[in-house]
């Protein structure tokens, strides 16, 4: 095992971040199959939106020297996304990295493993998500392990550094820069539809007259020649 510091990368496009800071995240989802970290990373302190550049870092289950390494390096908008390489018993992320990201100006923290000082962490302003809490935590073992800007995987997506990350109430998203521009225009565009589609439902109309749902399903039941 040997530690790998990758190249930082490049800034979020300025637009873009314009962007996502006005969709609905779920919207996204609409679209896209891939890129959602799996419901067991859910945000455990903080509150609001997390919208940035994703910061990899991946460590060893018991130490954190890479983590205390790469805190000090993020810039502000970051979101510092953790690989722990499957363990859920140490904690590496404590009222120490989420203050020293916070002050740093990071958006956000995820962590695919569990965390501790919630309570703590909670005066920062910072969100956090991960798959739980402990108060078992990491330790500076001095391991030669780990990496920084390096490829990760967190909720079973792998993540690359420069990554776009949405995190909100709902759940945490990372894809590439260009899957999202690829998409954003047309989600914001949905979104702006929804108040009128809801406008609509309270006036009596049936939704699936009003998306087409209906239509289709009756294109089928009528080409089957089984009764409406």
């Amino acid at each position: 095992m040997s530690i790998i510091l990758g190249d930082q990368p490049e800034a979020l496009p300025a637009d873009l971040l314009e962007k996502l800071e006005r969709v609905s995240f779920p919207t996204l989802g609409h679209y896209l199959e891939e890129g959602f970290a799996d419901f067991g990373v859910s945000r455990q302190v903080g509150r609001g939106r997390v919208v940035g550049r994703a910061i990899t870092v991946r460590t060893t289950a018991t130490d954190s020297n890479m983590l205390h390494h790469a805190v000090g390096y993020l810039e502000p908008g970051d979101v510092l996304v953790i690989d722990t390489g499957g363990d859920v018993r140490h904690a590496p992320v404590g009222l120490v990295i989420a203050a020293g990201a916070a002050i740093r100006g990071a958006r956000g923290i995820i962590v695919d493993g569990v965390v501790t000082d919630v309570d703590e962490i909670a005066e920062h302003a910072i969100p956090v998500y991960a798959r739980g809490r402990s108060v078992l935590t990491t330790k500076l073992l001095d391991f030669d392990a780990g990496g920084m800007n390096v490829p990760v995987v967190c909720g079973g997506v792998v993540v690359q550094p420069g990554d776009v990350v949405l995190a909100d109430a709902n759940g945490v998203f990372f894809a590439p820069v260009a899957t999202v521009e690829a998409i954003i225009h047309t989600a914001l565009e949905d979104d702006a539809e929804e108040p009128d589609l809801v406008a609509a439902l309270r006036a009596g109309a049936r939704l699936g007259d009003e998306t087409g749902a209906t239509e289709t399903i009756m294109s089928f039941v009528a080409a089957a020649g089984t009764p409406a």
